[in-house]
């Protein structure tokens, strides 16, 4: 349609200034607020200039969903400044129907959105997180202490002192083993036990079994059935955000397996697939505002997108951390902001000029 085209021709211009002075706000933002540590740290300028290059790209995804807001207010209030609009509406033509194309588009960017996220995103923030640890002597540590794992659905209980992750040995190892109603079967205490390539190599280990209705105590024999893999000792050192969508959700997985705290991992997991349909939310709400402005356009839908970004952000935020507290689901957590946020999408839609 002539009329989709013509919005789009002057939706785009637009979009793309906006979208490249938000990533250049949000690269300085980074910038300066880390600008003391690195001048502290005498970080050379090639590496900090490498760091601010690996957050372009987190910076498209955060700017991205303002960049759509601002440019389709901006681009629907200066047609109706120009009173483009009416004669649109002398036409018969609904204003949410002139408006569809820009629905499609935030459409696209939201698949575009989660593709970018997972694929290019992900390995750059890895990146850009380890440069910064080296370049500001930060170290994270992937060994544990004071662990207490289940395993094979509960049958299998760890509690260990210390995991190297480095070495990969536990030390103090104390294993109890119950059967499929909970009853107990044995109990194995060990001062190490050293990983060899797909089992548990015991040191010393001493078997607590009950013979007879009398609980004994002996030497434990070689046994290789001990097997779970030393990943599971070093979950909570993994740094979720730096997982792809697919790998966040094994971890979760594995953490609930495991018998320790998932929920933030699986409200993370949700909400890489829930923060891709901001795109799309911002064109619905950004439709109803491009019928508002009159005057001081510019000013007044600059002010109209951050404003909801910032709400839409505030409520995502809230939302997530109630997720992380159990306080309500993980679904919930993640996918309530965006079902909320269509649906005042939608009424302010229906009563949007026309």
């Amino acid at each position: 349609m002539i009329l989709d085209r013509y919005l789009l021709r002057q939706f785009f211009p637009i979009f793309f200034v906006a979208i490249s002075l938000f990533v250049f706000l949000l690269l300085l933002i980074d910038l300066f607020s880390n600008l003391v540590r690195y001048l502290n740290n005498e970080v050379p300028i090639t590496v900090i200039l490498q760091i601010s290059a690996h957050f372009i790209p987190q910076s498209i995804s955060y700017a991205m969903p303002i960049a759509l807001l601002f440019a389709a207010a901006y681009t629907l209030g200066d047609l109706y400044a120009k009173n483009e609009l009416t004669v649109v509406f002398s036409t018969g033509i609904p204003f949410f129907r002139f408006s569809m194309s820009l629905v499609f588009v935030g459409l696209l960017a939201s698949v575009f959105s989660f593709y970018h996220d997972d694929m290019l995103v992900i390995p750059t923030m890895k990146v850009k997180n380890d440069l910064s640890r080296r370049a500001l002597n930060q170290h994270v540590t992937e060994s544990n202490s004071d662990i207490v794992i289940k395993a094979r659905n509960g049958e299998l209980i760890y509690a260990v002192d210390y995991f190297d992750y480095k070495e990969q040995i536990l030390n103090g190892v104390n294993i109890v083993q119950m059967d499929a109603q909970g009853g107990f079967v044995s109990q194995i205490r060990a001062p190490s036990a050293y990983w060899r390539e797909s089992y548990w190599e015991f040191q010393n280990p001493m078997i607590y079994q009950y013979e007879d209705g009398i609980l004994r105590v002996r030497r434990m024999n070689f046994s290789m059935s001990y097997n779970e893999h030393p990943d599971i000792f070093r979950r909570n050192a993994v740094i979720v955000e730096e997982l792809p969508a697919a790998e966040a959700g094994l971890l979760y997985k594995d953490l609930k397996a495991a018998g320790l705290p998932y929920l933030k991992e699986q409200a993370n997991y949700y909400h890489r697939y829930s923060f891709a349909a901001t795109p799309f939310i911002v064109m619905l709400l950004s439709i109803p505002m491009g019928g508002k402005f009159r005057k001081n356009i510019l000013l007044m839908s600059l002010s109209a997108s951050l404003f909801t970004a910032v709400v839409y952000y505030i409520a995502e935020m809230l939302s997530m951390t109630m997720a992380g507290l159990n306080i309500i689901s993980p679904l919930t957590g993640a996918w309530f902001p965006v079902v909320i946020f269509i649906i005042i999408g939608l009424i302010l839609i229906r009563g949007a000029k026309t």
